[in-house]
C-alpha cells in the first residue's frame, strides 16, 4: 500500500512540475533535451535549476528513507552508470525520454509520443518479467 502511494504522489509531482513548467517558461518537460541545454555555453539558469531539482529529489528521497535499494549482486555504481548509458542511448534513438514522450508529448495527443510511450512500457515490463522471473 504504501508504495501505491509513493507512486500516486511522485506521479502527481512530475505532472505538477511538467505543468509549471510549461505554464511558467513555455517548455515541455524533457528531461534529456533540459540537460542537454544545460551542459551548452549558453545554458539558462532554469534548466539548471530543474536540473538540480532533480539531483535534489532524489537525494532527499534517499535520506527519507524511499528510494528503494539496489540488489542485483553488483555494485550500485555499476548498475547506474550501465543505467544511464542505456538511457542516453534510448533518448537518442527515440528522439527524446519518457518524461517528454509520456507526460507531455501524451498530454498533447502526439502520435510519436504514444508509439514511444508504448515502447517505453513494453520494454519495462519485459525488463521486469526476465529480472524477476529468469534471473
Amino acid at each position: 500500500m504504501a508504495s501505491l502511494v509513493h507512486a500516486i504522489v511522485g506521479g502527481a509531482l512530475i505532472g505538477t512540475a511538467s505543468a509549471g513548467l510549461l505554464l511558467v517558461n513555455g517548455r515541455i518537460a524533457g528531461i534529456s533535451g533540459i540537460l542537454a541545454g544545460a551542459i551548452r555555453p549558453a545554458a539558462a539558469r532554469w534548466q539548471w535549476a530543474f536540473v538540480g531539482g532533480l539531483i535534489a529529489a532524489g537525494v532527499l528521497a534517499r535520506i527519507a528513507g524511499f528510494a528503494a535499494p539496489l540488489s542485483l549482486g553488483l555494485e550500485p555504481g555499476v548498475i547506474l552508470g550501465c543505467a544511464g548509458l542505456l538511457v542516453g542511448f534510448g533518448t537518442r534513438v527515440g528522439s527524446g525520454c519518457t518524461s517528454g514522450h509520456g507526460v507531455c508529448g501524451l498530454a498533447n495527443l502526439s502520435p510519436r509520443s504514444m508509439v514511444a510511450t508504448l515502447t517505453f512500457m513494453v520494454a519495462a515490463a519485459a525488463t521486469v518479467f526476465v529480472i524477476r522471473h529468469l534471473l
